[in-house]
């Protein structure tokens, strides 16, 4: 299950980077050029992601796989928009935060 977590934690680096990334160093390009950048950064999540549900769904459920990627995708996220982009966290950060934990407990929990 490790080899899911490092594949997911990796991929989500490269995806938050293609959705956002643009934001901060092609914010004078035409928006044709950061589709295609990020596109280009896409690839490399897929190639990732893919790997990583196909690892996982032989442990955990698809629902189980959804709400560690959404997990992932916030602390991702976060630490992204904090050290990339300059923003401040907020308490809405820790509020989504430990919602996601909720939804993780229930998920995993008997599991």
């Amino acid at each position: 299950m490790w080899k899911t977590v490092a594949l997911l934690l990796v991929s989500n680096v490269f995806m938050t980077f293609a959705w956002y990334g643009h934001l901060h160093y092609l914010r004078d390009k035409p928006l044709w050029v950061a589709i295609l950048v990020s596109w280009g950064i896409a690839f490399f999540e897929y190639c990732l992601m893919v790997p990583a549900n196909r690892m996982g769904a032989g442990s955990l459920t698809v629902a189980q796989l959804k709400i560690m990627q959404e997990v992932i995708t916030l602390v991702v996220f976060a630490a992204f928009a904090t050290f990339y982009l300059g923003e401040r966290p907020t308490l809405n950060y820790l509020g989504a935060g430990a919602c996601m934990c909720g939804a993780a407990w229930f998920m995993f929990r008997g599991a």
